[in-house]
Order: C-alpha cells, then sequence, then structure tokens
C-alpha cells in the first residue's frame, strides 16, 4: 500500500485529483482524522476539509495518478 499527503485548495483541485484516481484500477482512499472516503467520489472528497493535508493510500501504480500526486504534495 502507498501512501502520500496532499493539499488540494478547492473544487477545481479535487475534480483533478478524483479524475486521476477515477482512471486507476485498484482502490484509493482519502483519509483525515478518522474519516476515509472514496477518492473516486467528487462528492465525498468535496465533502472533506480541504484546507487541511490529506493522506492518500492506493495499492497499485499509475503514472499519470501520481503526477497528479507530485502536484499536490506537501513537503
Amino acid at each position: 500500500m502507498n501512501e502520500r499527503r496532499i493539499r488540494l485548495s478547492g473544487a477545481q483541485d479535487a475534480r483533478e485529483f478524483v479524475s486521476g484516481a477515477s482512471k486507476c484500477s485498484f482502490d484509493v482512499d482519502v483519509f483525515y482524522n478518522r474519516v476515509v472516503i472514496d477518492a473516486k467520489s467528487l462528492m465525498g472528497v468535496l465533502s472533506m476539509d480541504l484546507n487541511q493535508v490529506l493522506t492518500v493510500k492506493y495499492g497499485g501504480r499509475d503514472a499519470e495518478f501520481e503526477n497528479i500526486l507530485d502536484k499536490y504534495a506537501v513537503c
């Protein structure tokens, strides 16, 4: 299981992130505090506090999706 930390600054970022996650053939989840959301659900991702750092866990490799994660990565 791979894990990355990201920050999305608004609805447009969330749309790009969900679009990339939706193309993955493996599960992608977003975690914040005790909440776990399916990263392929735009409504779910938008329901999270996008001002916070989110943890993304995913079970495979996809170059396009990892490029999106790199774009929103928190150092």
